[in-house]
């Protein structure tokens, strides 16, 4: 299988692509500054370096806000033909934090009160409303950055004022008072497979490596982990990481990372972070490229009719594990009809499973 991460060629992207020639045939960096999408009447494609986007079976696509549209675009015309781990609208979702605070509203993640205000008055009503000190965020920005701290309504509202003057929309959030620590958690497809814990500097409200902060392993707790793992699911992504703080309310979701740093959580955990996503990069390629064939042979089952005669199909096969867990072919819930909201008793006996739906 051949594979490819496009990214702006960061030392993390590196080190991922790096990881994934361990298990695909070949792995390209692609620059996504060399990138074009190609529009028109029934037809979308991509461009790179002015020759057509070659096939891949996996894309790993990765980059900041500032292509966050390119690689929407990218990921549209894409997406059909090879696995990418983050969803179309998870660049626009992801890179914007406004849209990132809506996704958690609506899937019910714990995150700090936030507010958003599309005018002077009003964001001065809001100020008037909330206790102090405060945060104020541009909706885009990494690495800490467009992050401000106001102690009192005085100093809040000269932002304020400043911000619009600029034309700048802004975010605000009640203060977590953390120390200056915060927690960053590296989620894999429903696992998180790295987590620690970041510490400011003296003089620095944020945690942020690149911000000068210092990183120590952790162990999260089952509540956190499952926090982390629903965060990266509302936004539609199979690999990101997610910063989380602890708060007296429980852990509060303070943002989700699309495109994070590797090296400072690497050197911090001594886990090979960029081995464990190659390594789930590579398994959903492969369950992406057999769906091709699964869904030929589910055409010829439907041919069939089987469920109108109820034969009962029997299917010789090795068994398929991830991890610890048994991954059945897709014709398995194909023929059965069986949908992840039916009750079902699963009866286990040694060398044998059988699956039988509640009705």
């Amino acid at each position: 299988m051949k594979a490819a991460v496009m990214s702006l060629g960061s030392k993390s992207s590196l080190m991922i692509a790096e990881e994934m020639k361990k298990y695909f045939e070949s792995v390209d960096n692609i620059n996504i500054r060399n990138l074009e999408v190609n529009l028109g009447v029934g037809k979308l494609d991509v461009f790179y370096e002015g020759n057509r986007l070659g096939k891949y079976e996996c894309i790993c696509a990765r980059g900041s806000f500032r292509y966050s549209q390119l690689l929407r675009s990218v990921t549209i015309a894409l997406y059909d033909r090879a696995y990418m781990p983050i969803k179309a609208e998870t660049f626009t979702i992801g890179h914007d934090k406004l849209l990132t605070h809506l996704a958690l509203q609506n899937f019910k993640i714990p995150m700090p009160l936030t507010y958003f205000a599309s005018s002077t008055k009003a964001g001065k009503k809001i100020l008037g409303n909330v206790n102090y000190p405060i945060v104020l965020k541009f909706p885009h920005g990494t690495q800490g950055k467009g992050v401000m701290f106001a102690e009192s309504y005085a100093a809040a509202s000269s932002m304020l004022d400043a911000l619009f003057a600029l034309k700048q929309p802004f975010l605000i959030q009640e203060y977590i008072d953390t120390g200056g620590v915060d927690i960053r958690a590296i989620v894999v497809g429903d696992r998180v497979v790295a987590s620690m814990k970041r510490r400011a500097i003296r003089g620095e409200m944020r945690a942020n490596i690149h911000a000068g902060g210092k990183g120590e392993s952790c162990i999260l707790d089952s509540n956190t982990k499952r926090i982390a793992v629903n965060t990266a699911a509302s936004i539609g992504a199979d690999v990101c990481a997610v910063d989380i703080l602890e708060s007296s309310k429980g852990p509060l979701v303070i943002e989700a990372n699309l495109s994070p740093g590797l090296r400072g959580i690497t050197e911090s955990t001594s886990i090979n972070v960029a081995g464990k996503i190659a390594e789930f990069l590579f398994n959903k390629s492969e369950e992406f490229a057999s769906m091709g064939t699964e869904q030929a042979a589910s055409e010829i089952m439907d041919d069939l009719d089987f469920e109108k005669h109820k034969f009962v199909q029997q299917i010789i096969a090795n068994l398929d594990f991830r991890g610890e867990r048994i991954l059945l072919p897709r014709i398995v819930s194909d023929i059965s009809r069986l949908s992840e909201k039916d009750e079902t008793i699963i009866k286990i006996e040694k060398g044998k499973i059988n699956i039988e739906k509640i009705d």
